[in-house]
């Protein structure tokens, strides 16, 4: 079920907010819980119900190690430790059989010449996010960082329907205690949460799929052998760009809002990303909740910056090439990750260069030319992560350089492919996510800590955000129904959010 559909807007979520309001009420706190829980299984149920054999047993087993884990961590901590990688790398197997065993199989046969064939196995949805929250339960449990175990918390935990299939990728430190206090300021909550996700509505149906108009059919039509001349994979590369920013970001906001309705504050994920001054800051404001994850969970225990340049940039390596992976079982994948743990050395290098020429703050200029040069690394990127395969994505790239094919139109004179409509569709998408205010700044929305998000220094944007900064006021209810009522009236063409295929 999408968020973006009617079935989603105007039956499941009215029906399972009756039920959960009702039911606390009435002071039924823990039966609340448990129709919150069967409300998220028959979410993902409506999907294809036999992936509830996936969903339901593995968060049994994992809870069942994780308690064991807590038991045995002070007496017999080696046995707790073994449990907690037995925990992690069964996990990882039943991640690793969904996404990569066709991967894998179809690179084997092809590497030794063999006719191997294995079954198109079909990728359950949000597998990849409540697999990574599963394991960070585990090793915090062997770690003593978690303080109780409730089924039917962890159950919650694991299924809730907002944030179940393509995340934010959920902490249980953020959420478990909240499950224990529910706030009282039921109504306000209620107003920014569906503020929050009207815009997050907004930003799918009417600023991404706008995008993805100009994007598919230039990323096709390259996958396809078309001739591509740079004005036309340009504006195709920056079309995606767009298109995966507002996509995703306003599936992130659909989550918070939806949450919001029921309580819950989940973590913010993004934070203006394509402003960043440099690539480090571009991966504190992109896809937050996964780069925490792939900072506590792997790149600190490989030794993060303790032993040295060289184990960190094979650290940093590491940890981009596995983000890359996790995001889909392609070379394209490995690639985009490949080059942004390039990118993150050489950034780290220039940082010590230029510590040592200088001592004083970056002034206006280099700070522009590091924020437009971060861009367009970010943007060759997503080349990468598009394209149907590394064949495709390095004739677009080529293209973008200048030696692409020039386009013909029927009297034989080189012409775009291209309209002046879609140049000013990508320019105008583009100057919002660059210099328009972002959710949290309109709403003043910090997540579950409600401690401020990674911000970067003051901005236009966020001077004019806080001018004319959200409240719970008639006016504002007013522009959050209009903007809903002007989303919904284009879910005809509902398509379904990027991150569904990770």
């Amino acid at each position: 079920m999408l968020f973006n559909s009617y079935a989603f807007l105007l039956g499941f979520l009215p029906a399972a907010l009756l039920v959960f309001h009702a039911l606390r009420r009435l002071g039924l706190e823990r039966v609340a819980l448990a129709a919150l829980v069967l409300v998220s299984l028959a979410f993902y149920a409506w999907w294809n119900p036999v992936y509830l054999l996936l969903l339901v047993p593995l968060t049994l087993a994992t809870f069942v190690v994780a308690r064991a884990i807590a038991h045995c961590r002070v007496a017999r901590p080696r046995i707790a430790r073994a449990l907690m990688i037995a925990g992690v790398v069964g996990n990882l197997l039943v991640l690793g059989w969904f996404k990569y065993a066709n991967f894998l199989v179809d690179n084997a046969a092809a590497l030794v010449g063999a006719e191997w064939t294995l079954a198109k196995i079909v990728l359950p949805l949000g597998i990849s996010f409540f697999v990574f929250q599963k394991i960070a339960f585990l090793v915090d449990a062997e770690r003593g960082k978690v303080d109780r175990f409730d089924l039917l918390e962890f159950a919650l935990f694991v299924s809730f329907f907002p944030q179940l299939i393509a995340g934010p990728i959920v902490h249980h430190g953020e959420v478990l205690p909240q499950l224990r206090a529910p706030r009282r300021d039921g109504e306000p909550l209620a107003a920014l949460g569906l503020t929050i996700f009207a815009i997050g509505l907004a930003k799918k149906v009417l600023l991404a799929d706008s995008a993805a108009a100009v994007a598919t059919p230039a990323f096709d039509a390259a996958a396809a052998g078309a001739p591509l001349d740079a004005v036309g994979a340009w504006l195709g590369a920056l079309a995606y760009t767009a298109q995966l920013y507002f996509d995703f970001s306003g599936y992130s906001d659909m989550a918070i809002g939806a949450a919001l309705l029921f309580g819950i504050r989940l973590p913010v994920n993004f934070a203006s990303p394509y402003r960043a001054k440099d690539i480090a800051e571009f991966w504190h404001r992109w896809h937050i909740t996964l780069s925490r994850f792939l900072r506590d969970y792997l790149y600190i225990p490989l030794g993060g910056n303790r032993h040295g340049a060289a184990r960190r940039t094979v650290n940093l390596l590491v940890t981009m090439l596995l983000g890359g992976l996790w995001h889909g079982a392609a070379w394209t994948f490995v690639a985009w990750g490949a080059l942004h743990g390039a990118y993150l050395v050489v950034h780290r290098g220039w940082q010590r260069v230029r510590a040592r020429v200088s001592a004083t703050p970056a002034g206006p200029v280099e700070v522009f030319a590091g924020a437009a040069l971060t861009l367009v690394a970010v943007v060759v990127g997503w080349v990468l992560f598009r394209a149907a395969d590394l064949p495709t994505a390095w004739a677009i790239l080529r293209a973008m350089a200048g030696a692409g094919t020039a386009v013909l139109a029927s009297d034989g004179v080189a012409s775009p492919t291209h309209d002046a409509w879609a140049v000013a569709i990508v320019a105008a998408l583009l100057a919002i996510a660059l210099l328009a205010p972002n959710t949290q700044q309109i709403t003043g929305y910090r997540g579950p800590s409600e401690a401020p998000v990674h911000a970067g220094p003051p901005s236009a944007a966020t001077a004019a955000a806080t001018a004319w900064r959200w409240r719970p006021t008639p006016g504002w209810a007013g522009a959050s129904a209009v903007v809903a009522a002007i989303a919904m009236t284009n879910l005809s063409r509902v398509s379904e959010f990027l991150y569904f295929q990770f």
